[in-house]
């Protein structure tokens, strides 16, 4: 079992979003803890206002409301009556079994999960500490309930098994608006939080992949002037299609400013994944005498690399972007450095180690044996067993060396002439 918890200021937005899933028949209220009647015969009004009137008895607590989703491997198929058990056991075990609480099991996601919206606000006014709520609490709890009531552990499921995101199927997509938002919301929901991107350029090249896109529109439009921001699904074609969503429409509200502080902390939190990187370009180019940009992106396909070019209408590459997929990383060609930008992966991929007339280029190129040593040290504990093969078979080659001439490149060292001695 995995564990989210969230928190917020508002809890009339938590309590609409599963309301709303409830109306579209993608969830269900199964339970309601510490209410005084059954969930079956409360209305929408009864549900919230039993919240509101408590978090009204501590006007100074600014986030008082929480969202908890308890989420299930796809191999598990409980009862209704067991997932409400778990759910009130949870409660209890992290400090919230005397609050008011509703437990929604949702039906729209590729494994079985609940979501419980509740408050922090005790009967008397008192509020419970949400500060380290998962670690102090909600662990131990979840442990504790996988080993009760026999539930696949988290620790256990290898990263194989682990959901995997597949891009929308646009032809199943009916392109009214509840269906494009919930489609899109899933890419948002599995890219947003995972992805280390720092511009919008970075953050499309990633969700284009999942038939998204993040669009401000151009730049004389009233939603770029406005600094507001819409998402698109794309065709096979990566043409638009369908109702664009506001983001402010959705309920984790992805919007300009939100991926803009994304922006800057990723920035940061990017910058151990340089290496790896950067040495797999390397090796990918090295390793082949001649190698077009379509070759490149295949071998760093087999890496876990995906490739964006980025084209003019006329067909010139002038962008390039790196996603990789297992350090959850993406790159614009020129933040890695020059010789990783569009024009000079143009340069390095059509210059062939044979061709006499461009070795002086192609050796002013390459990283030098120093260099990729020392991202060899840097990066001991990431480069996997072939890694470090490849590498070395590299670093052995005599012709790799980056003050390497082929001998019929050489100058040819011309004789003095000796004073005094004539012509004739």
């Amino acid at each position: 079992m995995v564990t989210i918890i969230k928190t917020s200021h508002s809890i009339r937005s938590i309590f609409n979003y599963n309301e709303n899933k409830v109306k579209v028949g993608v969830a269900e209220c199964i339970s309601a803890g510490n209410y005084p009647v059954d969930v079956d015969k409360m209305s929408d009004a009864l549900k919230l206002n039993r919240f509101i009137k408590q978090i009204e008895l501590n006007e100074n607590a600014k986030r008082n409301s929480v969202h908890i989703s308890l989420n299930f491997d796809p191999s598990e198929n409980h009862s209704k009556e067991k997932l409400m058990l778990i759910a009130d056991t949870y409660m209890e075990k992290i400090g919230f079994g005397k609050q008011p609480y509703l437990v929604y099991q949702h039906h729209d996601a590729g494994h079985p999960h609940l979501h419980v919206v509740t408050i922090n606000i005790e009967r008397d006014g008192k509020r419970i500490d949400l500060h380290h709520l998962g670690i102090r609490k909600s662990e131990p709890a979840r442990k504790e309930i996988e080993e009760l009531f026999g539930l696949v552990k988290a620790e256990g499921r290898k990263k194989k098994e682990e959901f995997i995101l597949q891009p929308i199927a646009v032809g199943k997509i009916q392109y009214g608006r509840i269906e494009t938002k919930k489609a899109i919301s899933n890419v948002l929901n599995a890219v947003l939080n995972q992805y280390k991107y720092a511009s919008l350029p970075e953050l499309n090249a990633v969700l284009k992949q999942y038939n998204v896109m993040a669009d401000r529109g151009n730049e004389n439009s009233k939603i770029f002037l406005s600094k507001g921001l819409v998402y698109r699904i794309l065709n096979e074609q990566g043409k638009p299609i369908g109702v664009p969503i506001k983001a402010s429409d959705f309920y984790s509200k992805p919007t300009l400013k939100f991926i803009e502080e994304k922006f800057k902390r990723n920035e940061v939190r990017r910058i151990p994944d340089k290496i790896r990187l950067k040495n797999a370009i390397d090796i990918a180019l090295l390793r082949e005498q001649s190698i077009s940009i379509n070759e490149l992106a295949r071998l760093l396909e087999k890496e876990g690399i995906h490739t964006v070019f980025r084209k003019s209408e006329e067909g010139l590459l002038y962008g390039i972007t790196y996603v990789d997929h297992k350090t959850k990383s993406v790159f614009n060609g020129s933040s890695l450095g020059k010789e990783y930008s569009a024009k000079a992966i143009q340069e390095r991929c059509g210059l062939k180690i044979a061709g006499v007339e461009k070795n002086n280029q192609i050796y002013g190129k390459l990283p030098s044996k120093e260099l990729l040593i020392d991202n060899l040290q840097q990066q001991k504990d990431i480069l996997t067993i072939p890694d470090l093969v490849k590498l070395l078979d590299l670093l052995l080659q005599v012709e790799y060396s980056s003050d390497y001439l082929p001998n019929q490149l050489k100058n040819k060292k011309r004789k003095k002439k000796r004073k005094g001695l004539s012509d004739n």
